[in-house]
């Protein structure tokens, strides 16, 4: 249940990705980046770490369970969107 030096930084870059082409897909104010990055960020060490609870191989990199945490920080930037277009 570990992750090598390789894997996070390989995870916080692909997460940074993410949240930043995120914004770039739905837009909005330029403080909105941060909510999706961190969003993201949480997101995939969610889906990291449910992946190897349940020992999910699919796409799996090393010790990075690719396919669970890309799969957690989608959801979690869908989430954050619809809770803040909800919010106004």
């Amino acid at each position: 249940m570990s992750i090598a030096a390789s894997g996070f930084v390989l995870g916080f870059l692909l997460a940074t990705a993410y949240g930043a082409a995120f914004h770039f897909i739905v837009g909005g104010p330029a403080r909105q980046i941060l909510l999706y990055i961190l969003a993201s960020w949480v997101g995939f060490t969610i889906g990291h770490f449910l992946g190897d609870f349940i020992n999910l191989e699919l796409f799996k990199l090393g010790t990075l369970h690719l396919f669970s945490a890309s799969l957690g920080a989608w959801t979690a930037l869908v989430a954050s969107h619809w809770f803040v277009s909800n919010e106004s």
